[in-house]
């Protein structure tokens, strides 16, 4: 029904099949009718014209000319004027046609005729919308400007292969302990962390780690960094850190007013005949010292056991990549030699992934209430869903299972990458231990600069070692790159570590 300036239309609910010209996809419309411009309302999904909630398509269509021209050029106005934007559905061609009283044929041409224009986008399915950037559509929009280009292989440590988080078994347990979850669970936490997750910590830490506490012992923390916090926030004066070492970890302690000291570090780890004695607290890496591979001699645990006992000091040990050792079985915990002056730290950012946000401190009886009260009452904790998942994961075997096929795959990669460096760079040297997410490429003094521009170069994200040195360390240090295996795509990894030696070899990195 029109009239002779505009046309309104009223129809009932329907359903419309999509057009095969314009790509309409099945949708209902209802329309309401009176004199005046032509409206139009239906059901559809997102910035849709004509949905359940009334959305209305204004139109209006001159009285001359044919009204397939009419409609078109309506339809062009309403996205010139911005009424309706990129992204909008219109209603599908036969619910239109009968808004306007227009002959279906009038309406799925006009339809056709914007869709080769440019001003809406059809497809089967999805139905016909307003191109983004319709609006200028009648000026060819200009080439946008190209993106620089990233690296294209990432070689940057501690980062697990994301692609290996086991979705199906982690949402296996998030099912099964939503299901199970007492009612308590959804309401204000303990600061210690979910009793389910630390029973179940407490046992595996015993068994794989060689750990000795309790569930009364541990403080879930939502991962090692929110522990040190605590941890510095107790301890506030004078710390010994290994010389090479994360500087965000320096500079955790720095924030809360701790003065870090660097401990010497070689071959065999750090050295406690080098902690300054003024320090009281240390901070180790006993499993696999990082950045540079060593795992600490027997004879300096016991030594570092030692120097807490008799100052009175306190170790914090950063268990980190404790899990993954590749040529023999891992060594248990320094913390399972002396409980009570050992704080045993991990997290799951290596094993599992750092987008769960989950941590632990193994604490000595001293320091549970004092972290406790640090933490506080209302502390942006972990997510109880995600403790009582995990603890599901690791009552289950799940974790034992992720951990045992990470272990195998992470090591075939290290293999690899010593494999490829042997044959095609046989100068450089591969340093630390066969464990963890890393090795380092030892590299003689002054050449280390030259080898990051080669592997940057080379579309190769990766560190040098002396990044990571504390800067008051005294003497001169070492100097290699720091090369992660584990974030690369599996397919991709072989021409990462090719780029590298390919990247080495031009550098000239290990030339006298």
């Amino acid at each position: 029904m029109t009239s002779d300036h505009t046309a309104t239309a009223t129809t009932a609910s329907g359903t419309d099949t999509a057009a095969a010209a314009t790509g309409d996809g099945t949708d209902t419309g209802t329309t309401t009718a009176g004199p005046g411009a032509s409206t139009a309302t239906g059901t559809g999904s997102g910035p849709d014209v004509g949905t359940g909630a009334g959305a209305d398509l204004h139109l209006e269509l001159s009285p001359r000319g044919a009204r397939r021209t009419a409609l078109a050029q309506a339809l062009r106005d309403a996205v010139r004027s911005g009424r309706l934007v990129g992204g909008t559905r219109l209603p599908p061609y036969r619910a239109l046609a009968a808004d306007l009283g227009l002959a279906r044929n009038a309406v799925a041409d006009a339809y056709a005729e914007l869709v080769a224009e440019g001003w809406f986008t059809a497809r089967q399915g999805s139905g016909t919308r307003v191109a983004e950037g319709a609006a200028t559509a009648a000026a060819p929009a200009a080439p946008a400007p190209a993106a620089p280009e990233g690296p294209r292989h990432d070689l940057l440590q501690g980062k697990p292969d994301p692609a290996s988080f086991p979705r199906g078994a982690w949402s296996a347990s998030a099912r099964r302990a939503l299901a199970e979850a007492p009612t308590e669970a959804f309401g204000p936490g303990d600061p210690r962390g979910r009793p389910e997750l630390r029973r179940a910590l407490a046992a595996y830490l015993s068994r794989a780690r060689g750990v000795r506490t309790g569930p009364e012992n541990i403080v879930v923390c939502s991962g090692f960094a929110n522990g040190l916090r605590l941890l510095a926030s107790l301890r506030p004066r004078d710390w010994a850190v290994e010389e090479y070492g994360l500087p965000f970890h320096r500079g955790i302690l720095e924030a809360a007013g701790v003065r870090p000291h660097p401990v010497p570090v070689d071959e065999d780890g750090a050295r406690p005949d080098g902690i300054p004695a003024r320090a009281r607290t240390l901070l180790l890496t006993p499993a696999h010292q990082f950045p540079t591979g060593a795992a600490l001699l027997p004879a300096r645990r016991a030594a570092a056991v030692e120097w807490a006992r008799t100052t009175g000091g306190l170790i914090v040990e950063d268990d980190y990549d404790g899990e993954f050792r590749y040529d023999r079985k891992a060594v248990g915990a320094v913390q399972g030699l002396d409980p009570e002056h050992v704080v045993y730290a991990g997290s799951l950012s290596k094993s599992l992934s750092p987008a769960i946000r989950l941590g632990w401190l193994v604490l000595p009886d001293h320091l549970v209430d004092r972290v406790l009260a640090a933490k506080g009452l209302r502390e942006s904790w972990a997510s109880a869903l995600d403790q009582l998942a995990l603890a599901d994961f690791i009552a289950c075997g799940a974790y034992d299972r992720h951990i045992r096929r990470m272990r195998h795959r992470y090591r075939g990669r290290r293999d690899q990458l010593v494999s490829v460096l042997a044959s095609r760079a046989p100068e450089l040297r591969v340093t630390g231990i066969s464990a963890g997410l890393h090795a380092v490429l030892e590299l003689p003094p002054g050449r280390e600069a030259a080898a990051l521009r080669a592997a940057r170069a080379a579309g190769l994200a990766l560190d040098g070692l002396s990044e990571y040195r504390h800067p008051a360390a005294a003497g001169a240090g070492r100097e290699g790159l720091v090369v992660g295996y584990a974030a690369p795509p599996e397919a991709a990894f072989g021409r990462a570590v090719e780029a590298l030696a390919e990247a080495m070899g031009h550098a000239g990195a290990a030339g006298g």
